[in-house]
């Protein structure tokens, strides 16, 4: 990996301090909306580096927005930093190990993917200023995007109206331009209420609520069938209405998360869904009140846009692991299954190469073929600003998301190593964006023909209000 543009020399000049950013976010993991010492952390980070520095966006308080420049073309850099319940792990350990048992953990890799994106954003500033070019970069701090959907909410605020190109990342097995295919999803409660008895003396005098759930769960189950086969729906049971077997439970509460390719596709199955609910009430003789908790709309890929990223990941090529990396990474793949190995391979449309610990290679645009997904709110992003992302090389092949082992390799060179290849190729390709104002209309362009006809739907109805922690359920 040699570096062949000015902006990759400024992003190595800043390498420790990010790095250490990175570190301290991993230090202390914080989940959906309770980001605070993340969030003080990056806002500390924008101001030492010269930037406008908002915080509280969208009322969110762990929300900011840090912008530096002036006129031209507006690029945004999205980050993340919010970390996982349960995944509390040692770091550097390839064998489980809670720092604090039943804490959280970095098991989406989210403190390397806000602490890159701003390293990026922090070297277009620098290129700018030091160039005198017109343009303005912002990096957007996002919170909460395991279940959150923020930037849903920041959509609805209008905070990227004025954006002309969004870019992100993403940590990975392997580095390439990210196949932008993703499930719409909502999440939403629901909500059923009854009448208590004495289950034994006046059982004909109660209405359960649980049996309202359990039925609904009955019928969801049979809608399976007749769904698309790319929709997934889930669900967890938060209220069960008491621990008594000898009380009618008088309420319950299952929570749903519905996922479609489109969002149309998730409208209509969101439909089907509550009427599921609506004949499990009818069939108790309880009442259901249903309330969306968060929604994400499905990523809109961008031709252009994914083009140019691709061409500056060619230029710059893969993060340059040495042997002790791949030697710790090794060791961490003793852990997984053969299957976890032969999924990381099928997921980016890669043949299995036995005995490759690390990525040696940039993945071809368009790798995978889409039936392995799951769903992020720069989703509902994509729908309003032309936005690309790519995945970078951060952890061991065969890493299962969401697991200690991805916890534990947060903090190793070789996540810090393919942290400042992410940050590279997103400051380079954003500054191609500033000072080529063809790409960008080409971009849009792109944009307006994929959305030609299909209208802009937040999952986000305009009454729900994001889940902070006050407002919770209990």
């Amino acid at each position: 990996m040699k570096n062949s543009d000015a902006v990759w020399d400024l992003v190595d000049r800043k390498r420790e301090a990010f790095f250490s950013l990175s570190d301290r976010v991993w230090d202390t993991p914080e989940t959906n909306y309770e980001e605070y010492r993340s969030s003080a952390e990056h806002a500390a980070m924008l101001e030492a580096e010269g930037f406008r520095v908002a915080r509280g966006i969208a009322g969110m308080p762990t929300a900011l927005m840090g912008e530096a420049g002036e006129g031209g073309p507006v690029i945004a850099i999205l980050g993340e930093f919010d970390a996982l319940p349960g995944l509390s792990q040692q770091a550097g350990l390839a064998s489980e190990r809670p720092l604090v048992p039943g804490g959280n953990g970095h098991g989406c890799g989210h403190n390397l993917l806000g602490a890159g994106s701003m390293m990026a954003a922090t070297a277009v500033k620098d290129y700018l200023e030091a160039s005198g070019i017109k343009g303005r970069i912002r990096y957007y701090g996002c919170p909460a995007e395991e279940g959150g959907s923020s930037k849903g909410f920041m959509v609805r605020a209008g905070v990227f109206d004025d954006v002309d190109i969004a870019i992100s990342w993403h940590p990975a097995p392997f580095a390439g331009v990210n196949n932008p295919i993703s499930l719409a999803c909502n999440e939403i409660n629901f909500h059923f209420s009854g009448r208590a008895s004495h289950a034994s003396a006046s059982p004909h005098l109660g209405r359960s609520a649980l049996d309202a759930v359990e039925l609904m769960n009955v019928g969801v189950n049979y809608l399976r069938e007749h769904m698309p086969s790319t929709a997934r729906i889930h669900y967890a049971v938060t209220d069960t209405g008491g621990h008594a077997p000898n009380v009618v439970q008088a309420r319950a509460t299952v929570r749903y998360l519905i996922r479609a390719r489109s969002l149309p596709e998730l409208l209509d199955l969101l439909g089907r869904v509550k009427n599921v609910a609506e004949g499990a009430a009818l069939m108790t003789g309880t009442t259901v009140r249903s309330e969306i908790a968060s929604g994400d709309a499905n990523l809109v890929g961008n031709t252009p846009l994914e083009a140019l990223m691709h061409s500056h990941l060619e230029r710059l090529g893969p993060p340059v692991f040495d042997d002790a990396d791949r030697a710790i990474a090794a060791k961490f793949q003793e852990t997984f299954s053969a299957e976890d190995i032969a999924a990381s391979f099928e997921r980016f449309g890669l043949k299995l190469r036995k005995g490759l610990a690390l990525c040696d290679m940039i993945f071809p645009p368009e790798s995978g073929n889409g039936t392995l997904v799951g769903s992020t709110d720069v989703g509902t992003v994509s729908w309003v600003v032309p936005t690309v992302q790519m995945r970078g090389a951060t952890y061991a092949i065969g890493t299962p998301g969401h697991s200690w082992q991805l916890v534990a390799q947060g903090k190793l060179p070789a996540a810090h190593k393919g942290m400042e290849h992410a940050a590279k190729i997103m400051a380079s390709t954003a500054l191609d964006l500033i000072t080529n104002p063809d790409l960008i209309a080409s971009a849009k362009a792109d944009h307006a023909a994929r959305l030609d006809g299909t209208p802009f739907v937040n999952p986000i109805p305009d009454e729900v209000d994001p889940p902070l922690p006050e407002k919770r359920d209990g």
